[in-house]
């Protein structure tokens, strides 16, 4: 019989719901004084409705304004959210301020964060001067990781991961030797050693592998981790805090690292500073840090509060039906029996250990594809307040300003694949160039559609390698369509200080209780589609709150379709009209990295002389003669099937 021979299209479709947000309801409003304020002459009345404009100077170290963009946030008393807006010239005015006590929070790149108080107390503008002190020098760890090894020593130790990936630590072995013998004092080797040690079940020899990893460079976080949770299997928590105190000081946004230091902590009876790591590994790892929920729930055990303690198990529990273990435990809790024993710590400790130590391993590194989204987080500037539904509302504006105005762009577009083989060494480049033309429209209230055409200079169709074409890049934004930004939940991690400037970094997730309309893939023109859903990261211009920068990754693998991995890395610059000198922000350039079907890419796309025809236009662009794929983004040509 022969091989079935497929060639399959990716695709991204668009079919977003609209979803009427409900009416806010009228808060009450308590009787208003009329007898005037003896400091303002102003009754109740007028006081509730007076206001001024603030006027925020900000300067540095020598009294000269600060001249690049800076962000500028107005909290209320008690830390509520006013407003925010970003300097220019060092200078930013919030118009009709009522009068009220404010703080005034400075967040700019290379300075450290400052704040000061001040009082909107009578007509006029008020200004409000900060002088900002620079930032120390701080030492940065780095690491060239696998990239510095030679070629024949990378592939080595390729086959090397491949086998460790699969549990088959003897045949990665003599790859591990071989590329020992190219890199004799490699720290990536050495930790490789360690995990295969691991697999082996010799503890004893693999943490000696992985010290010998910390003497060849001490800041190597796997290496960290790997020696705090061995000493934390050992029950050894004091050594265990040693490394992994060291690991968040090495890489304060790994919630690994902040969860393991958690768990030390319980067992040495420091329960406040183990909750608070364990919050910080849940900010940070979001649901892949849900393990850190069993540390603070057993820390609240051990400060005698069961009652908190309770409601945290159950919120773990509702996400986790499949750990019975816990939810056993929690029964116990809730309804205890006579000399039941379920509500001391010892217990609690033996009904979550194991899940905590399964949820923490530390996964093999990949030596082609990024590392999850939710492994860490990118560094943000400290003490940055962020509102996320005021960043998304108007992020969400300026992808409306997109849709409603722009019919179609056309645009050059610069493609390179590279095929990865099984143990992560890429093929030669292989480079083409296309005609590129994409329409976004609303097909109907609440419903928007995106398609693209491609083709060559020739004006042929488009033919991708392996007849596997990558479309949807410029709809990823839709995300924040208000149309669909309701079926993601969203965070705001903070401050993040990018090449184009200051932009708030938000995180956003497939809600399980929505519906998943942003991706799916089809198998052949007529045969089933699977909702793929995504997660990932936008960074947002802190000043025009266009989307600058944003990532797109798998909530989880798709098993039926063997949808192993689904990366994408975009990057979005303005585009000028031909006219009206109106700008709009669109791809930029592009990175892909799938793992489907056993087949593994990397693609980088390049866009450039963009043209933008608006809505109104009456001039029209004919599409390039290619067959254009169905509204599904099905296959427009599925070729024969042989048996």
């Amino acid at each position: 019989m022969h091989e079935r021979i497929l060639k399959y299209l990716l695709f991204l479709s668009i079919s977003i719901s609209l979803l009427l947000p409900s009416g806010a309801a009228a808060g009450k409003r308590g009787q208003v004084p009329a007898s005037p304020d003896p400091s303002t002459g102003l009754n109740g009345m007028e006081m509730q409705y007076a206001s001024a404009n603030a006027e925020i100077y900000v300067k540095g170290p020598n009294g000269a304004p600060i001249d690049h963009p800076v962000v500028v946030t107005l909290l209320r008393t008690g830390g509520q959210f006013y407003g925010q807006n970003t300097t220019k010239a060092g200078f930013v005015k919030f118009e009709r301020v009522p009068y009220s006590e404010f703080t005034v929070q400075i967040i700019a790149p290379g300075y450290q964060p400052a704040t000061k108080r001040f009082e909107v107390a009578g007509p006029g503008a008020v200004a409000v001067t900060l002088n900002l002190q620079p930032l120390e020098a701080e030492e940065a760890a780095s690491s060239a990781g696998f990239y510095a090894l030679a070629p024949r020593t990378q592939k080595e130790v390729g086959k090397a991961l491949e086998a460790l990936r699969d549990n088959k630590p003897n045949d990665a072995r003599k790859h591990l030797e071989a590329a020992r013998k190219g890199a004799p004092a490699n720290p990536e080797v050495e930790y490789l050693f360690g995990v295969y040690a691991s697999q082996t079940n010799d503890p004893v020899q693999a943490k000696s592998y992985w010290m010998k990893t910390l003497e060849l460079e001490p800041k190597h976080l796997n290496a960290l981790l790997a020696v705090g949770q061995d000493f934390l299997h050992e029950n050894k928590s004091a050594e265990a805090a040693q490394y992994l105190k060291k690991a968040v000081e090495v890489a304060p946004s790994s919630w690994r690292a902040h969860a393991l230091l958690a768990e030390s902590l319980v067992l040495q009876k420091q329960d406040d500073e183990a909750i608070n790591h364990a919050k910080r590994a849940i900010e940070l790892g979001h649901e892949r840090a849900s393990s850190a929920q069993l540390v603070m729930a057993r820390a609240m055990i051990e400060k005698g509060d069961k009652e908190q303690a309770t409601h945290i198990l159950e919120a773990y529990a509702q996400g986790h039906p499949q750990d019975k273990e816990t939810a056993q435990y929690l029964e116990r809790l809730k309804n205890p029996k006579p000399g039941d024993l379920a509500g001391d710590a010892t217990s609690a400790a033996s009904a979550m250990a194991a899940v905590t130590a399964a949820a923490t391993e530390l996964p093999v590194p990949s030596n082609w594809l990024p590392p999850d989204i939710d492994e860490s987080v990118p560094p943000v500037a400290p003490g940055a307040s962020c509102n996320v539904d005021d960043v998304v509302r108007k992020a969400g504006e300026q992808i409306m300003t997109l849709v409603s105005d722009v019919d179609r762009f056309a645009a050059t577009e610069t493609f390179t694949h590279q095929s990865i083989d099984k143990y992560g060494m890429a093929s030669a480049p292989e480079k083409r160039k296309f005609n590129y033309v994409a329409s976004i429209q609303e097909v109907r209230h609440g419903f928007l559609n995106v398609e693209e055409y491609r083709s060559t200079g020739s004006g042929g169709p488009a033919e991708f390698p392996g007849g596997v074409a990558t479309n949807g890049l410029p709809a990823l934004v839709l995300i924040f369509h208000p149309y669909n930004a309701v079926n993601f939940a969203m965070a705001c991690e903070g401050l993040a200080q990018l090449s184009s400037g200051p932009a708030w970094q938000v995180h956003f997730r497939q809600r399980p209780d929505k519906p998943n309309v942003i991706k799916r893939y089809r198998i052949g023109a007529d045969g089933p589609s699977y909702p793929v859903a995504l997660k990932g990261r936008a960074w947002i211009s802190a000043g025009s709150y266009q989307i600058v920068r944003l990532e797109t990754d798998l909530v989880s693998p798709v098993p039926q379709i063997r949808l192993a991995a689904d990366r994408a890395d975009v990057e979005y610059g303005p585009v000028k009209f031909t006219k009206d000198n109106v700008s709009m922000w669109l791809p930029k350039s592009a990175d892909v990295y799938y793992d489907w079907m056993g087949r593994r890419i990397h693609r980088r796309h390049s866009f450039s002389d963009y043209v933008l025809f608006a809505v109104d236009d009456k001039q029209k662009i004919s599409a390039p003669k290619v067959d254009i794929a169905p509204p599904d983004g099905g296959p427009s040509n599925p070729p024969k099937q042989e048996k």
